[in-house]
C-alpha cells in the first residue's frame, strides 16, 4: 500500500511538472509573438531609422534587380548624386548580372533580401538561413561586395527572422513607419510623392520597389521627390552609412 501511495505520489508530481512546462513554454511563446518594435529596436537587432540631427537619409529599393525600372532609378539617382540600399533577391541577381554590377560600381550598397523571396509567415529557420545564405553567395560571387544587411520579405519580423539573421552574420533592416510609400499597390504618382515628402526626417529609411510588377508610378514619383529633398538640404546615404551615424563606427556583426 506505501509503494502504491509513493507511485501515486510521483506520478502526479510528473504530470505537474509537465504541466509547469507547458505553461511556461506557452507563456513564453505568448511573449514571442507580442514582442514588438520597441522588443528589438532596444536591443539593438533590428533598425528602423536612425536618430540624428543631421539631414541625411538612406533610400532604399526592395526586390530587384528588374531589367526595365532599376535602370531608370539608377539615373535619376546619378542626377542628384544619390546613393542607395538595393534590397535584393538572389534569384533576380542571378538572372539579371549586369544591373548589380551597375548597382555597385554607382556606389550603391546591395542588401540581402533572401534568394527566392518566400512567405515569411511560416517559415522554419533553417529554410530562412538557407535562402540568407544563398543570397549571399550569390551577390558576393556576382559583385565581389558581401551584403551586411538583411531585410525580411513583407517586413515579416520575429524571433526566428531576427535570431536567424543575426547568427548568419546581419542585422535586421526595416523603414521609418512613416515612410512607407505603398508603391507595390500603385496609390497613385501624388500619393507617393506626397508621403515621402509630408515625413521626410533625419534619419529615416525611405520604402520604395523596384520590381513586383508595374513600377512606372515609383519611378515618376522619385523624378519629383529628388529634386525636393535636395531643395530642403537632404543628404542621401546607404544604409551602412546611415548606421555608422548611430554607432560612430562602421557596423560590424559578428556570426556565431
Amino acid at each position: 500500500m506505501v509503494r502504491m501511495s509513493r507511485r501515486s505520489v510521483g506520478i502526479v508530481l510528473l504530470i505537474s511538472c509537465c504541466l509547469i512546462a507547458l505553461l511556461i513554454s506557452d507563456r513564453n511563446s505568448a511573449l514571442a509573438q507580442k514582442r514588438g518594435r520597441f522588443y528589438y529596436e532596444r536591443r539593438g537587432e533590428v533598425v528602423w531609422e536612425v536618430p540624428t540631427e543631421q539631414k541625411v537619409i538612406a533610400l532604399t529599393f526592395d526586390d530587384g534587380p528588374d531589367p526595365r525600372y532599376t535602370p531608370q532609378i539608377l539615373e535619376i539617382l546619378k542626377k542628384y548624386h544619390a546613393k542607395a540600399t538595393f534590397f535584393v533577391v538572389g534569384s533576380r541577381v542571378e538572372k539579371f548580372p549586369e544591373i548589380a554590377k551597375r548597382e555597385v560600381k554607382e556606389g550603391h550598397e546591395l542588401a540581402n533580401h533572401t534568394y527566392g523571396h518566400p512567405t515569411m509567415t511560416k517559415i522554419s529557420a533553417e529554410s530562412l538561413r538557407e535562402e540568407i545564405d544563398k543570397a549571399e553567395a550569390v551577390v558576393t560571387t556576382v559583385t565581389g561586395t558581401k551584403p551586411s544587411t538583411f531585410r525580411p520579405p513583407g517586413g515579416v519580423y520575429n524571433d526566428t527572422v531576427v535570431n536567424t539573421a543575426k547568427t548568419a552574420g546581419y542585422l535586421v533592416v526595416m523603414w521609418s513607419w512613416n515612410q512607407d510609400t505603398r508603391d507595390w499597390s500603385n496609390p497613385g504618382v501624388d500619393k507617393i510623392v506626397d508621403r515621402v515628402l509630408s515625413n521626410v526626417h533625419n534619419g529615416g529609411i525611405v520604402l520604395f520597389h523596384d520590381m513586383g510588377g508595374d513600377r512606372s508610378q515609383t519611378v515618376s514619383a522619385l523624378e519629383k521627390i529628388m529634386p525636393e529633398l535636395v531643395k530642403k538640404g537632404y543628404r542621401f546615404l546607404t544604409v551602412s552609412e546611415l548606421l555608422q551615424i548611430k554607432h560612430g563606427s562602421p557596423l560590424k556583426i559578428t556570426s556565431r
